[in-house]
Formats: C-alpha cells, sequence, structure tokens
C-alpha cells in the first residue's frame, strides 16, 4: 500500500490522505494525484507524508499543501541507563485516574489530548495491549507520571515504542521525565527488545533535550500538510 485516504469522521471535519515510506521521492507527485483524485475538499484536507523529504514538499507545494507539523521518529540502542524509578503496572482500576492525567498534560495535543474511558478500553482490545509494559509512577499517592510501551513485533527487528509518556504537571520540573522514560525502556529491553523508538514534536524542545541525554537520535520525519478548503 502506497497511501491511504480517510473520509471525515463526521460532517465539517477534514479528510485525510496518508503517504507511506518505502517510496522513491520522485513517485509522491504521481501517488499524490491518484490518492487525491475525486476528492472533495470542501471542508480541507490534511496529508501525511511519512518519512518527508525535500522532494516531498515540492510535491506536496504542487498540489497546493503547505507544511505545518513535523513529528520526529527517534530511535535509541537497548539497554539503556538503569531508570532508578519505582513503577508499577496499570491495572483497570487506574482507568480514570490515568485519564485524568494524560488530560492535563496533553490539553495542547491534537491527538492525545481529550482521551476518554472508552478510548483506552478500544485500545486495551488491540492485540499488542500489554498491562505490564503500561508503567505507572506514584507520589504522595497520586499518579505522577507514567509511561506506556507498545512492541512493534512484525517490525523486522521488532522495535520497542514508548507510545505514551507524560507527567502530571503538578508534577513537573522535578527531574522525573528523564527517569520515567528509562523506565519504559527498561521494561522493553527485559523483554528482548534491543531498538527502543518514540515519536515527538519536533519543537517539544524539553522533551527532545531529555531524549538526545538519553540516547536516541533522529530517524525521520512525519510531515503534515494542510490545503485549505476549496
Amino acid at each position: 500500500m502506497r497511501y491511504e485516504v480517510n473520509a471525515p469522521a463526521t460532517a465539517g471535519t477534514e479528510s485525510q490522505v496518508v503517504v507511506y515510506e518505502h517510496r522513491d521521492a520522485r513517485d509522491t507527485a504521481g501517488i499524490l494525484a491518484e490518492a487525491l483524485a475525486g476528492l472533495d475538499d470542501a471542508s480541507g484536507i490534511q496529508l501525511w507524508i511519512r518519512g518527508a523529504t525535500a522532494g516531498d514538499d515540492e510535491a506536496a507545494w504542487s498540489h497546493g499543501f503547505e507544511p505545518y507539523r513535523d513529528l520526529w521518529q527517534l530511535r535509541c540502542r537497548l539497554p539503556a541507563e538503569p531508570s532508578g524509578l519505582a513503577t508499577r503496572a496499570f491495572s483497570i482500576d487506574d482507568l480514570d485516574e490515568f485519564v485524568a492525567v494524560n488530560n492535563r498534560a496533553f490539553h495542547w495535543h491534537p491527538e492525545q489530548g481529550g482521551l476518554t474511558a472508552a478510548d483506552v478500553r478500544d485500545r486495551m482490545a488491540e492485540p499488542w495491549f500489554d498491562a505490564d509494559g503500561f508503567r505507572l509512577h506514584h507520589r504522595d499517592g497520586r499518579l505522577a507520571g507514567f509511561c506506556w510501551t507498545k512492541v512493534h513485533s512484525d517490525h523486522d527487528p521488532p522495535l520497542g515504542e514508548i507510545y505514551v509518556i507524560a507527567l502530571d504537571p503538578d508534577f513537573s520540573g522535578r527531574g522525573l521525565g528523564g527517569p520515567m522514560t528509562l523506565a519504559g525502556l527498561e521494561w522493553l529491553s527485559e523483554h528482548g527488545l534491543d531498538t527502543g523508538m518514540l515519536y515527538v514534536e519536533s519543537d517539544n524542545h524539553p522533551a527532545n533535550a531529555v531524549y538526545r541525554r538519553i540516547g536516541f537520535e533522529h530517524h525521520h520525519t512525519d510531515r503534515a500538510y494542510r490545503r485549505p478548503p476549496g
């Protein structure tokens, strides 16, 4: 599959086109022409190009799209240094507190913000979900932070992802970001993974500083573009 087209979920929302990696950048213009053919852009179209390059930017511009967001994939070798942080596995009894902390931490985020208990239950039903790899850290009787991991067993070699990580804003500034990340990497390493991976906004400078100190390096960029409604 070279691309995917997703119709708007509700009236007035954007269509989405996703162009996948493992392509020649010279093919992107043709892929876009094929993907966009007949697509109604009355509510606008969001385009994601996985593993974007300068040539992809030119192809997107030729179809009227402008870039507005870069999502970096970072990778590191495992094992990383020990976290030194006490964590435990997620249980269903943690659901409401997790949702509250998540939404406080990600109130600004276009995908992770506004999470509901039903959303979490849906992800728990996915075959990749492992509650033991969903690490929670408590302080003063409260959920201070979490590191939710995901194993991509279909990747060759398998990848261990830091799927979602956050601190309750009340506990920010206490140096917990690095240890919380390392706690997730520690769990992945203990379960046979030798490569860690995560996605981060390119302009999230505090998070990127933490990840660089741990040993993460940029692997590729997924870039989002928008075209105004026609």
